[in-house]
């Protein structure tokens, strides 16, 4: 069968990683995906679609008949790190790796993809989440390869440093940048993070009622992990009446059910929402900036 990459996954290498590099993968995509499922005896079924932002997911079923989820992503997602971290957590509240050949593949548990948090209705799936992530903040294994907080954020706020003399985005960014700058004067502990933890990261399976999938991961603060699931459905709150007041208890509420500082989190959460917003704008997506940003200045 063809191994056809989604339209959604096209669109964010290009915007990740540029045209460029995105086309020169994608070239080579049908290829890799054929030779991965043929070296590891697999049977097609069919490519998962919307799909994943940053690697094709192929369903498949193993030779002994078993069903199991091929991911392939390009090298510079490092799917080595995604790997490292799966197999340090061997299933517990995240996906479980059943073999990392030697392509650079991963061949997963399936879950139901289907059927993520964001089906659940907000209260219940704030909680499940919070159960979930805190299942993944362990230490990290010995010798390590994953970058600290400190180290991706630097990158990150170099990006967003232009911004800071923008008009409508000068104050935000600036606030941004200092909440980063104070935290990481100062880390309380330094735990492996899954790195973009949020509701769609989350995906119901058999032998657990949810586990996490798609890491990213690095090793920090806790509070800075939380930070993303934060904003989830950031579209309903900017809709809300009281969306500004519903943002903030629910910084508290995560913070104290995780028995995390407010005010880390709250920082780690203007940092992270005015980050994406930057980047947003930088891609062209102005809607999504707008709404990212409107909810930091809640913040």
């Amino acid at each position: 069968m063809g191994f056809e990459p989604p339209q959604r996954l096209v669109r964010t290498l290009g915007e990740t990683y540029g045209d460029a590099v995105a086309a020169e993968w994608l070239g080579k995509l049908p290829e890799l995906a054929g030779s991965a499922v043929e070296h590891a005896s697999l049977d097609v079924e069919r490519v998962m679609a919307p799909g994943g932002r940053s690697s094709l997911v192929v369903l498949v079923r193993r030779a002994d008949g078993s069903a199991a989820a091929l991911k392939i992503a390009p090298e510079a997602a490092r799917p080595d790190l995604e790997r490292d971290a799966l197999a340090h957590w061997d299933g517990w509240g995240a996906v479980r790796l059943l073999a990392a050949p030697e392509d650079g593949s991963l061949l997963l548990e399936r879950l139901h993809s289907e059927q993520s948090l964001r089906s659940l209705p907000e209260a219940k799936a704030l909680l499940e989440a919070a159960g979930t992530v805190r299942k993944l903040w362990v230490e990290p294994p010995a010798g390590h390869g994953f970058e600290s907080v400190a180290e991706r954020t630097a990158r990150q706020a170099t990006a967003m440093e232009p911004y800071r003399s923008g008009a409508e985005t000068g104050a935000l960014t600036a606030a941004a940048l200092e909440a980063r700058a104070e935290l990481v004067a100062h880390s309380p502990e330094t735990l492996l993070l899954h790195g973009n933890f949020r509701q769609g990261k989350v995906l119901a399976g058999d032998r657990a009622p949810w586990l996490a999938v798609g890491p990213e991961p690095l090793v920090g603060e806790r509070a800075y992990d939380l930070a993303r699931l934060v904003r989830d459905r950031v579209e309903d709150l900017v809709a809300a009446s009281a969306g500004a007041s519903a943002a903030r208890r629910r910084v508290n509420k995560l913070a104290d059910s995780l028995e995390l500082d407010r005010e880390r989190l709250r920082g780690w959460t203007l940092f992270r929402a005015v980050e994406s917003g930057t980047r947003a704008l930088t891609a062209g997506r102005r809607q999504d900036a707008e709404l990212l940003l409107e909810f930091a200045g809640w913040l």
